[in-house]
């Protein structure tokens, strides 16, 4: 059986890296094929202090800038509930100032902001790409895949000597501790952190259907970093939605070259090789990527949704419970199998269900129509008491 192959854009830490020498990576780029940009896609300071961050600074943590542990008062700072009061969102990935100005971002956003006072503070930052499972998410027949990055504030220097040898590295991260545990990290350069900003708004900008400034990110991204991969792969989904197969064709075979175990270029390797009609490699490549992800994202969802429709309600709630298991962060899968609980009269089951949806949404949005259907349960639950 031949699974229908979705295409994959690679957002956050998606950072597998190849050794510059590799790779031209100008021969990638074809600026004839796309308009000019209708804004700046170039990276710019994206660390850039506003006044009114400055002016946050000097209330917030002006009297704790030459402290003991300086490190301390920025998280305070920044994360505490009765001062800055920063939520996690991730309708877009922000620089510094637009995550301040919103109070708001996704990891990486958070993790720039969080830098940008530190760069100011004088505080050293090690930038970290943390090896987790990555959660997907899929806006009509795109599938995103996110990593998640986190950053470290170090040991800090005074003149020529060392601040206390006892103060151990303080790691900012905005999952929470129950789920980082024991979790593997890889340092990586500021430049990088840059080029996934830069990956990220190119995907953005290409789910909203803008292909030319998508192209025009993306190309930023690999400029900024030629070894960040995830930039390669969004760079030939740009190409293969613009209906440029070839070029969407060459940046492919080279990622399946240097990334052979990766199943999103594969994935979408075979959508291009599809669409040329060579029906035959297609196929040798449909093989080797089954070998390697025996269920595509989404597959057991889309059974499950099926499943409601047919009102086979245990069935929808097997299917949801499967993709839970696998991605156990993305709220949507918690969702439905709420939905399925409901209909099974597993109340408590729904429950539980919707109030990881609302832990694990990613927009204030989506928590908000979580929260709504959770308060209508529990009124309902209420309701049944009094009787």
């Amino acid at each position: 059986m031949r699974w229908i192959v979705a295409i994959f854009v690679a957002l956050l830490a998606g950072c597998s890296t190849v050794p510059l020498t590799q790779v031209d990576a100008t021969s990638f780029f074809n600026d004839n094929l796309f308009k000019p940009a209708s804004a700046a896609t170039e990276p710019g300071d994206i660390f850039a202090l506003t006044d009114e961050m400055k002016a946050f600074m000097n209330r917030e943590i002006g009297s704790s800038m030459h402290g003991v542990d300086r490190r301390r008062a920025l998280f305070d700072a920044l994360y505490s509930r009765q001062q800055l009061k920063l939520e996690y969102d991730s309708s877009i990935t922000r620089n510094a100032a637009q995550a301040f100005a919103d109070r708001s971002g996704n990891c990486l956003s958070l993790v720039i902001l969080t830098a940008a006072f530190a760069k100011q503070m004088g505080v050293p930052v090690q930038y970290q790409n943390v090896f987790s499972n990555q959660t997907v998410s899929r806006i009509n027949d795109i599938v995103y895949v996110s990593g998640h990055v986190n950053l470290t504030l170090t040991s800090e220097q005074t003149g020529s000597r060392l601040a206390d040898v006892n103060i151990k590295p303080m790691t900012i991260d905005f999952l929470p501790p129950k789920d980082t545990a024991g979790q593997h990290v890889r340092a990586i350069r500021e430049a990088t952190i840059v080029a996934m900003y830069l990956n990220n708004r190119a995907a953005e900008t290409f789910s909203e259907g803008h292909m030319d400034d998508a192209y025009h990110w993306a190309r930023s991204a690999i400029e900024q970093d030629p070894t960040l991969l995830a930039a390669y792969n969004t760079l030939a989904v740009i190409y293969l939605r613009h209906g440029n197969l070839r070029e969407a064709e060459q940046v492919l075979r080279y990622l399946v070259t240097v990334g052979p175990e990766d199943p999103s270029p594969m994935s979408n390797l075979i959508v291009v090789l599809d669409k040329l009609g060579m029906a035959d490699e297609s196929r040798k490549w449909h093989e080797k990527l089954a070998k390697i992800q025996l269920f595509p994202p989404f597959h057991f969802f889309d059974i499950g949704m099926q499943a409601m429709r047919d009102k086979d309600f245990t069935k929808a709630q097997e299917m949801f419970a499967k993709e839970v298991a696998r991605a156990p962060y993305y709220h949507e899968f918690h969702a439905w199998l709420a939905a399925a609980d409901y209909e099974l009269d597993d109340g408590d089951g729904a429950r539980k269900q919707l109030e990881l949806a609302i832990q694990y949404s990613t927009t204030s949005a989506d928590r908000e129509i979580y929260a709504a259907r959770l308060a209508v349960l529990n009124s309902s639950r209420r309701n049944l008491l009094r009787h």
